[in-house]
């Protein structure tokens, strides 16, 4: 059972341009997810909004674009933007905005201030993506945050493993941004063992990153 909002009830607002904007007063975040995701499926837009007026923040999907944006501060919106390779990723982004607002998605993927970074070779992506990353901390935290989307702990408890069962042409952006933090943090990276996944990475564990990991699990 979701956690109830307190305070509660919560109230969004859901727009798709099509001027029949909709008004919900929500107990709790799955009551929100339900009802957006009947306006989301009833409709055929090019644009949907989910607006928190009340916080000071928005998610703007964009399906047909492969786009998410998410905007923070009422008096001077920060937008940051997000590429989605599947369409089917816009509602559960919607559903851990409902659950812990803007922050709730600091998970999800790789943001860019700016939205012509989007547009870039996923490789480039990567590497513009961990450039921004100027301190230790902040870098294990992003490492940890790649770890937690979809990795494990080797059974020997000797390794960190990333990308688990993806192929090697799969999360092209993030593969990169993950081998550029990685050669930033001095972590050493070892060979997978035979039979994984073209696409993973393994990593040895390191005191910095087995701390971080832990918090993101």
């Amino acid at each position: 059972m979701a956690r109830p909002y307190a305070p509660g009830p919560k109230q969004f607002v859901f727009a798709a341009g099509d001027g029949d904007d909709r008004k919900v007063s929500v107990g709790d975040p799955q009551e929100a997810y339900v009802a957006f995701s009947a306006f989301f499926r009833d409709r055929d837009a090019d644009v949907y909004t989910i607006g928190d007026e009340p916080a000071g923040q928005s998610l703007v999907l964009m399906p047909g674009r492969g786009v998410i944006v998410r905007v923070e501060g009422a008096d001077r919106p920060r937008s940051e933007y997000l590429r989605i390779d599947r369409a089917d990723r816009c509602l559960p982004g919607a559903m851990l905005f409902f659950e812990n607002g803007h922050a709730g998605l600091d998970h999800f993927g790789q943001w860019f201030s700016d939205p012509a970074d989007l547009d870039a070779p996923p490789e480039t992506r990567g590497a513009v993506r961990a450039a921004a990353f100027t301190t230790e901390a902040a870098a294990v935290q992003e490492v940890a945050r790649i770890w937690a989307d979809s990795g494990f702990v080797d059974p020997s408890d000797r390794y960190y493993v990333f990308f688990d069962s993806h192929d090697v042409d799969d999360d092209r952006a993030e593969r990169a941004e993950l081998l550029a933090l990685i050669e930033f943090l001095g972590l050493e990276r070892v060979d997978a063992p035979a039979g994984s996944a073209s696409g993973e990475v393994w990593v040895r564990t390191d005191a910095r990153l087995a701390a971080e990991c832990a918090r993101w699990s």
